[in-house]
């Protein structure tokens, strides 16, 4: 086990290689990094990218939702929603603070997003049509996030590990959440069936573009799972979604809109078709049905909010000069 203290000695007497080498020792070993060890440079920049894009797509994925707050069907549905929707934003700020350990500032981040040059999950650029996306959204988006998420649980840094573990019980919720609306829905009349049905069939891509490009178009996958950030793949956590969530729609009665999905027996995993990949690139890029609105939404949020912000910093500095004084 390494110390602060042997870290700091190491930071001055080691070269870089023997560094690396004891840093991935460690990752080999599963221990874990904390803010005050040494670490790549490579290692820091691809955490704060992962974490500073997580937590854009929880502020920005509550916008979907939070669209229907003041027209869901019932007042257990309405403060069911409220309640998710605040969740997501807490989470958003768990993985800010996730990343400002790594020595990047709130406000950097933040204006990342609003200028447009940081990314979030393409998923949250489509629309609501109806109270059924709702239910596709907790069922199928957070069943594809949990899948993501629960393995971060055991990511290599500490902060960003420990602050997934409420993450995900709290998605875990919001899954069963999602599903229980689709349930509900497929049991009802046949519009609501219907409804249900049109939800499905307009989600289920994106949420398989929810993991990313094919492994081998990805950028970063295999660094990230050399230093354990990542523990599985893209395309081996987007097949475990497939297998979980085919079952689950047979349940419920309604038809995964892919006339290529079947069972392949011998592998023992469901077998689907051709990702669109031209639309996830498309809507990364920024050309998706809502990207422009989503960050026009977060821009006037922000503008709207400044006045908080400055409060909350003379309110923090009035305190930090009375206890000054009082310690004088």
């Amino acid at each position: 086990m390494y110390t602060q203290g042997l870290n700091s000695i190491d930071k001055i007497a080691a070269p870089d290689g023997e560094q690396a080498e004891r840093f991935q020792a460690r990752i080999d070993a599963d221990d874990r990094i904390e803010p005050n060890d040494w670490m790549p440079e490579q290692y820091r920049r691809t955490l704060v990218r992962q974490i500073s894009q997580h937590a854009h797509s929880e502020i920005v994925g509550m916008l979907p939702e939070g669209n229907w707050i003041t027209r869901a069907p019932s007042l257990r549905r309405k403060a069911a929603l409220l309640a998710k929707v605040q969740d997501e934003g807490g989470h958003g700020l768990y993985l800010y603070a996730a990343a400002e350990t790594l020595g990047v500032s709130r406000e950097e981040l933040i204006d990342q997003l609003l200028s447009g040059r940081a990314k979030y999950s393409s998923i949250f650029n489509y629309p609501t049509l109806t109270w059924a996306d709702i239910g596709a959204i907790g069922w199928l988006v957070d069943g594809a996030a949990i899948m993501n998420q629960i393995p971060l649980c055991r990511c290599s840094y500490g902060p960003y590990a420990r602050a997934m573990i409420r993450v995900c019980k709290e998605e875990s919720f919001h899954q069963r959440q999602g599903y229980e609306i689709m349930l509900t829905l497929s049991r009802g009349t046949p519009e609501q069936k219907e409804m249900a049905q049109d939800a499905l069939n307009r989600w289920w891509w994106p949420c398989l573009m929810m993991f990313g490009p094919p492994d081998g178009e990805s950028q970063h996958s295999d660094t990230s799972m050399r230093w354990k950030i990542k523990r599985f793949s893209n395309d081996g956590l987007r097949q475990k979604f497939v297998d979980a969530t085919v079952p689950q729609a047979h349940f419920l009665g309604l038809t995964i809109p892919d006339p290529t999905l079947h069972f392949d027996e011998a592998g023992g995993h469901w077998v689907y078709g051709e990702i669109d990949w031209d639309e996830f690139r498309r809507v990364l890029a920024g050309d998706g049905p809502c990207n422009r609105e989503r960050l026009a939404v977060r821009r006037k949020a922000h503008e709207d909010g400044a006045w908080v912000r400055e409060a909350a910093l003379a309110y923090a500095a009035k305190r930090s000069a009375a206890t000054r004084q009082k310690a004088a």
